[in-house]
């Protein structure tokens, strides 16, 4: 699952069912260090670090990808029913079917593939993913990101950690976990990437990792919906570049007309922008779904 930390895996098992389909099992504690309840409900990025670790798991025992091989992300989606998200009274159990497509090989090696996942929990309806990458040995991988694959030169390069956006308003309870920093506008950020941070750097990377950019795209959506508290129940995304470590990455917003479900859910969509170096890393598509305003707080107005 490319994790260093025994803790932080949640799969728990996989298994064939046909041709380029699988399931795979895993477990949601009831509470996690930086994957937190928010609300009564199960951080939805709860499934989207499940696919992540799909990924690799895959690559590896359904493909025949080596270690060392590099997973590189092209697209990333999904969406969430909040009624399964609910913390219950122990962990969750997750079941992800996925279907493979556009399965391609260079020779016997993997080069590229779409996984569609459905997620069910205890058999209730929980979700769909969709991830699409490709494979690249790590000679290709150099190449493709231009001689930056020295960690300890990279290391040395990065940038100084600029200072974190308020908690509360990005969805977050702790500064150590905000992972934007303010600018003079309300629609630009700038990207903190804490490279000490224990579950977002894992392990030492060369670049910001796909889960630091999610987590981005989630706490610009809360900052976009603020005052309203809510859950992120759908991200859609579209990679281009890595966002590198040594440059300031931008994240901008632009806060799309919002609306009421049928069930009187208050949806409310965001675009996010991320740039760096005059170019696009990534754009992605947000939607928090609303729960009530932020409730007042002592000695504020």
């Amino acid at each position: 699952m490319h994790k260093s930390a025994h803790s932080e895996v949640l799969l728990t098992g996989w298994r064939p069912v046909a041709d380029d389909e699988f399931v795979v099992t895993a477990q949601w504690l009831r509470a996690h260090s930086f994957y937190s309840p928010d609300a009564g409900h199960h951080d939805p990025l709860l499934l989207a670090e499940s696919v992540r670790q799909a990924i690799p798991l895959l690559s590896h025992v359904a493909y025949e990808v080596p270690f060392g091989h590099r997973q590189i992300w092209d697209t990333f989606s999904y969406s969430t029913n909040p009624a399964a998200l609910v913390v219950g009274s122990r962990p969750a159990d997750i079941t992800l079917h996925i279907r493979c497509s556009g399965v391609a090989r260079r020779g016997r090696r993997l080069a590229r593939l779409t996984m569609h996942v459905t997620a069910t929990r205890d058999g209730e309806f929980l979700g769909t993913a969709e991830a699409g990458f490709t494979n690249q040995p790590d000679s290709v991988y150099q190449r493709l990101h231009g001689g930056n694959g020295d960690l300890d030169q990279v290391a040395a390069r990065v940038i100084p950690l600029p200072p974190p956006m308020t908690p509360r308003r990005v969805g977050r309870d702790r500064f150590h976990d905000v992972v934007l920093s303010p600018t003079s506008s309300t629609r630009r950020a700038q990207l903190r990437t804490d490279i000490n941070h224990p579950i977002l750097f894992d392990h030492p990377v060369d670049h910001a990792p796909g889960m630091l950019l999610l987590e981005a795209v989630r706490q610009a959506a809360h900052a976009s919906a603020f005052p309203h508290r809510g859950v992120l129940t759908d991200m859609e995304m579209r990679f281009f570049r890595y966002a590198e470590l040594s440059s300031p990455c931008w994240i901008e917003t632009t806060a799309a007309p919002d609306r009421t479900t049928a069930s009187g859910c208050h949806r409310l969509p965001v675009r996010v922008v991320a740039r760096q170096n005059g170019e696009d890393v990534f754009t992605a598509r947000a939607t928090i779904t609303a729960t009530a305003p932020e409730p007042p707080r002592l000695g504020t107005s």
